[in-house]
Order: C-alpha cells, then structure tokens, then sequence
C-alpha cells in the first residue's frame, strides 16, 4: 500500500518538476512508483504550477475530511475476528494467528483491539460469552462502580514506573468462600504486601487496603489501580482515609494490572487453587510474602523487590 508523500518529498518534487523533469524521472529519484507522482500532480498542483506547502495543505484537508473506518471494522478483518471467536479462540490466539497469516500490519489486529471491539458491542452481540472465562457475566460488576478515575488519567511517573509507591490491588478468594487475600504489589519494585480477608466486601476490602497503606511511609503511598470488581466500590472513602489517588483499568483489561496478576501467579505458588485460605495462620501468610520479597528478580537486576523498595528514595529516576 503506498504511503502519502512527505513534505521533503514534495520539495525534491517541486524542484524536479519546474526543471522539466518527466514523470517517470522524478518516480525514480524519489523512489516512488509513477503512478503515485503522476496523482500528486493531478491532485495537488495548481494550473502548471506545483508548489510543496500548497500540495501539503491539500493533502492534510482532504484527510481530515476523509471518514475513518477503524481497521476492525474492515470486512475481511471482522469476519476473521468472529470466526475465531465462534471457534473459541481467544483474543490473543486470533492475533497470534492473523500476525502469522498476514505479516501486513494492515491486515492484522491486536489481541487488545479485539478485547475492546468485544466490550464495545451491544449487549445483544454478546461475544464475550465466547471468552473463556465469561466475561460477559462480570458486566454488571464493571457498571457498579460510582465516579472512578480511568488508567488513562494516572501520572506518567505510575506508568513508567519512574517512582516508588504506585500500587497494583487486587483480591485472591478461595473456592466456595473459603477465604481469601487482599494484595497489593508496588510497580517499580514489586514489593508485595498481602492480608487475609473473609469475603470481598467492598467495606471489609476498604478496610483491609487501609491496614496495608498505613504499614508503609505516606511518601511510598501516591496511587493503587484497581479491576472494576465491586469489591472496591468505596475507593473514594480509601482515598479520604489515605491520601492515596485510585484509578481503575478498563474492563477486561488485564494487561494494564500485569505487575499485580503476575504476582498473584507467584502466590499461588504458595496457595494453589483450590487450597481454603482461611484455615492457613497469618505466619504462614507472612512467611510467604518474605520470601516473595526476598526473590531477586531478572527484572530488577537480580536485586529483590524488598532491596528495591527499602533501599531507594521514593522519586528515583530511573536513567
């Protein structure tokens, strides 16, 4: 597919074109096919004349006015998407498959394309009940939540992770309410504090996040980002008690918490699936979170999150 002409294509043009050069001349100096010169100037010069800002100007408008269609919603790109999807792949193995088939980048997608092209849809095209883990089931959980402030909002320093104490949450339960854990994973170090709770309650939650905030200094507690789950429904309330900014990740979005799901992967090392997370003592709960912190980690240069957190201000820049 051609691209558009750059200004300093469209300046070596100009010149070439007031010296009378052809057509075919000017493509292969430019090293552009003729045809895509020969558009330029029928669309672009003015009588005899070709001047470069003019021709600019053109273009930009005429894109401006051009209407988008974004690249899922092309028929031979959606169609592949929903087949996939009525087949049960996933979002990332219809990708993986498309990056494969189609080594283009215009004709292939994202996995994260597919996962908001998903979400976006009507609730009478429900496609997320494709997803292996029904989703689609969890919207109500994603609507209950009352005036949150979106990822998109949170401070480059969170996202770069420039600076200590931006913090990842999340809430592990146990098979039948067995119990559970509320976590919190800092982003730069990956320091992890954890708690046991009873249920998800969004109070008892609240409460638990509060006990974990107030064991660590004020200058490491700037922001936490959540899921959409109800159980952190009183972030504003965690806000007032705390001083710490909360922000929550687009539904079905679990890449953008990928510090605090890779950490729960790592507690559950510890606490398989499936174990009853209330029979085991706050010790053991403990022990495990020492020793998390205490892993050196290929991430952080072999330095272990609790060397990272404890040993570094809390505004290190990286460099």
């Amino acid at each position: 597919m051609a691209k558009h002409l750059t200004m300093e294509e469209r300046k070596r043009l100009s010149e070439l074109h007031a010296a009378l050069q052809s057509q075919a001349r000017i493509a292969r100096q430019l090293g552009r096919h003729r045809s895509t010169i020969c558009r330029e100037l029928a669309r672009n010069r003015e009588r005899f004349a070709y001047c470069p800002l003019v021709a600019q100007q053109k273009a930009e408008e005429r894109r401006r006015q051009r209407p988008l269609v974004p690249k899922i919603e092309r028929p031979e790109i959606i169609e592949q998407v929903r087949r996939g999807l009525k087949q049960y792949h996933s979002p990332d193995q219809i990708a993986g498959r498309m990056k494969r088939d189609h080594p283009l980048p215009q004709a292939r997608v994202s996995r994260q394309t597919i996962y908001h092209w998903i979400h976006s849809r009507p609730l009478k095209e429900d496609w997320g009940r494709y997803l292996r883990y029904a989703q689609h089931n969890q919207r109500g959980n994603q609507r209950s939540i009352v005036h949150p402030v979106v990822i998109a909002g949170r401070p480059a320093e969170a996202n770069e992770r420039r600076c200590l104490g931006h913090w990842e949450g999340d809430t592990l339960l146990a098979a039948r309410h067995r119990g559970g854990l509320v976590t919190l994973v800092d982003r730069k170090s990956r320091y992890l504090l954890a708690t046991r709770t009873k249920d998800r309650k969004a109070r008892r939650v609240r409460h638990k996040l509060q006990q974990l905030f107030h064991q660590i200094p004020l200058s490491k507690c700037r922001s936490a980002t959540f899921d959409r789950g109800q159980e952190f429904s009183e972030h504003e309330l965690l806000t007032a008690r705390t001083g710490v900014a909360v922000f929550f990740a687009d539904p079905y979005c679990p890449w953008q918490r990928g510090t605090c799901e890779n950490t729960n992967g790592l507690i559950r090392q510890f606490f398989p699936k499936g174990t009853p997370l209330n029979d085991f003592t706050p010790r053991r709960l403990a022990e495990a979170v020492l020793l998390l912190n205490q892993r050196p980690r290929r991430i952080l240069g072999y330095l272990t999150p609790s060397e990272v957190f404890h040993d570094q201000p809390p505004c290190a820049i990286e460099t």
